[in-house]
């Protein structure tokens, strides 16, 4: 039984502080073109003090999510519809809406030195506002519909920010210049991949669109606490069969705004942006929207009785597994820095999917939804800080490609120092990163879950891990080992390699110490993330730790083998071994220069297969071929041969017979009233000898 929540107030005491997390960024956003008349520096300090407000009052809520209290506070909202308007804060929202506001406040003081002197700085301090208060909007929202209302927001925003620097100069492109697979050119525009990444999030949002309205159809309500009490519409619906369709329409928006498989490829092309941007995106924002959204309805679709949720939670776990591996593999070979932490984005995601997706599969949800949430805070860190400290080497070097880097690390020693702390933790460093322990977390939940595939899941997750490691002394390899390229020597006399300025470099710094502060007790931390978890699962959902077990849906967990003081040994084991052989293979490659790189070139198979990964396996040109090439040419061909020959053959010859019949009527009007009694006469004799016949 669920037992009632706590705290359930309005606007009185810590009620009103909810709504002003996400209220406070749209305040500050409507009114930057005010603000900025009274000055550059008055703008600029204002848009850091109200994501500092919204900070400070995601803050003040933490206290009560720890100790799993909760606030529920509504005011009408479409009274006809019964639809209400409303904040839920809780242990999961509120934790959540914290690492939201923190990240955003160091990538918005980063953004002071990042994007200073840029002429619309007024338009991107709009739109980063509108970005956040967007996101928490998805966070601290108690129903569908609300979080609808977020989800375009962040697209909106997303839009506009990929696409900021939209005059299309030649170096804010991402890509290879020349590259084209399959027909396809394999670079783009600011232009251009902002109109994708809006395009192609929309195919998720009208799945999300279409299963939140069939709920509704038959709950009438978009709440989520309303849907958990009265569960009498998921009976309904899956006597119809409509319940796991509805759960995975919702989990399609999921996909599209976190890049999942098969909407994963906006998301590479998003680099365009600003570099603050792509922080924002990829550590606090955009991307994460949809992890939390599984996060949020994981629990209430486990917790209904009436669905066999085995089947949604697999969706959910191989749309990630599947994701994770896909663009870790072109991680490996791509030469842009921004780009390679975005596959790595993407991927990482994917093992956070694939963990919530196992905690429904699981006779201990617990343990794989908290192992995929404390993969979210982790990467939130260490990404921020890896993008940050990517802008920093291009600030720097002026080029965006890591074979134009190489010897950076004696120039820009607080960069290498920080990316390298970050980069660790993105490699899952054994025992002292954060990143280990929140991968570790995940690969024993899919060890101990008991589903039927995990060996399965547990292989890609480990072949990720490896590849990850290795993509990443890679990176730090090919940007501050070695010695310095030739775009740097030539470029020497005009532009001189050097560190950036402590408001750019501290945040950055932040993050990358929090990473490294977090491992180190990061086993203490995920035991205490867990215990929060547990309690909020059990006092919202009524989900105890064995709880799938007993409802029959899949046999009790069997592991083979008992944990050693907490630690699943084959977990580690594992984790610590694919760490080992990539950041090995990657520093002899990379770092120590012992083996060449160019030995993949001496293989046709390895030639093949390196080609195959930069050529993002073909999707990108699939989906071309398939949603526009294919499309235009079809209507091509439709109004060629249809409209053209048909629809405008056509109408000639009704004109023309119209006009015929026009002339004929036209004809029997001579204006002589005699005529017109004689016709009419005549008609009257013809009609009484009808009628005598």
């Amino acid at each position: 039984m669920v037992t009632e929540l706590q705290g359930i107030i309005g606007f009185e005491g810590l009620g009103i502080n909810a709504w002003l997390v996400w209220i406070l960024p749209f305040v500050g956003a409507s009114l930057m073109p005010a603000i900025a008349k009274a000055g550059k520096r008055v703008r600029d300090y204002a848009a850091v003090g109200f994501a500092l407000a919204s900070a400070i009052s995601a803050l003040t809520l933490l206290p009560l999510g720890i100790h799993g209290g909760q606030i529920h506070s509504q005011i009408n909202w479409i009274p006809m519809l019964n639809v209400h308007a409303g904040t839920l804060a809780d242990s999961l929202s509120i934790l959540m809406a914290n690492i939201v506001a923190w990240i955003s406040l160091l990538i918005f003081i980063y953004s002071i030195g990042y994007m200073h002197g840029d002429r619309n700085l007024t338009r991107y301090w709009f739109f980063m506002l509108f970005f956040i208060g967007s996101m928490q909007l998805i966070v601290l929202s108690d129903n569908l519909l609300m979080v609808f209302f977020g989800w375009e927001g962040v697209g909106l925003a997303s839009f506009a920010l990929i696409s900021f620097w939209y005059h299309d100069r030649k170096k804010d492109f991402v890509g290879s210049p020349g590259h084209y697979a399959g027909g396809i050119q394999m670079w783009a525009s600011p232009s251009h991949a902002g109109l994708k990444a809006f395009l192609m999030t929309k195919a998720g949002d009208i799945m999300m669109l279409s299963g939140m309205f069939l709920i509704f159809g038959y709950a009438g309500t978009f709440g989520f606490t309303e849907l958990l009490q009265d569960q009498s519409w998921a009976t309904e619906m899956a006597n119809n069969n409509l319940l796991v369709p509805a759960a995975v329409l919702i989990f399609g928006g999921a996909i599209g705004k976190s890049a999942q498989f098969p909407l994963n490829e906006w998301l590479l092309e998003a680099m365009t942006g600003p570099t603050p941007v792509s922080a924002l995106i990829h550590a606090a924002t955009m991307v994460k929207a949809g992890v939390f959204l599984v996060a949020r309805i994981g629990p209430l679709f486990f917790a209904v009785s009436a669905l066999n949720s085995s089947q949604f939670f697999e969706v959910i776990a191989w749309v990630g597994a599947i994701t994770a591996f896909l663009l870790a593999t072109q991680a490996l070979v791509n030469p842009e820095i921004k780009k390679v932490l975005a596959y790595s984005t993407g991927s990482q995601i994917g093992l956070m999917m694939m963990a919530l997706g196992v905690a429904g599969l699981s006779s201990s949800f617990v343990d794989g939804y908290t192992s995929g949430f404390f993969h979210l805070m982790s990467h939130a860190m260490f990404k921020a800080s890896l993008f940050m400290g990517a802008g920093a080497v291009l600030h720097g070097v002026g080029s965006r490609f890591m074979t134009d880097m190489g010897g950076l690390r004696g120039k820009m020693k607080k960069t290498f120092l920080f990316m390298m702390m970050a980069g660790l933790s993105l490699a899952a460093a054994p025992f002292i990163t954060s990143g280990f322990w929140s991968k570790d977390a995940i690969i024993a939940s899919v060890l101990e879950s008991g589903y039927q595939y995990s060996w399965a899941l547990f292989a890609i997750a480990i072949m990720v891990s490896f590849m990850t490691a290795f993509y990443t002394f890679r990176m730090l390899g090919m940007t501050f080992f070695g010695n310095k390229s030739k775009f740097i020597q030539e470029n020497e006399s005009t532009h001189h390699v050097h560190e950036v300025g402590a408001v750019m470099w501290v945040p950055f710094a932040i993050l990358a110490i929090a990473s490294i502060a977090v491992g180190l007790i990061g086993f203490a931390f995920e035991h205490q993330l867990h215990e929060m978890f547990s309690l909020y699962l059990e006092n919202s959902f009524g989900i105890h730790t064995a709880s799938l077990a007993s409802r029959d849906v899949l046999p009790q967990a069997s592991s083979g083998f008992e944990a050693f003081e907490g630690l699943n040994p084959i977990a580690v084991t594992a984790s610590v071994g694919a760490f080992a052989l990539g950041a090995i293979l990657g520093g002899l490659v990379y770092m120590k220069k012992v083996i060449s790189p160019e030995i993949v070139s001496k293989s046709v198979v390895s030639r093949a297969i390196w080609k195959f990964f930069y050529n993002r396996w073909y999707l990108n040109t699939v989906l071309y071929w398939g949603a526009v090439i294919g499309p235009l040419a079809l209507f091509r061909i439709v109004w060629r041969y249809f409209e053209s020959t048909i629809i405008d053959g056509i109408n000639p010859g009704l004109q023309g017979t119209m006009t015929y019949f026009s002339k004929v009527i036209k004809a029997g009007q001579t204006g002589i009233a005699q005529t017109y009694l004689f016709v009419f006469a005549a008609g009257m004799m013809i009609i009484i000898m009808l009628l005598f016949l």
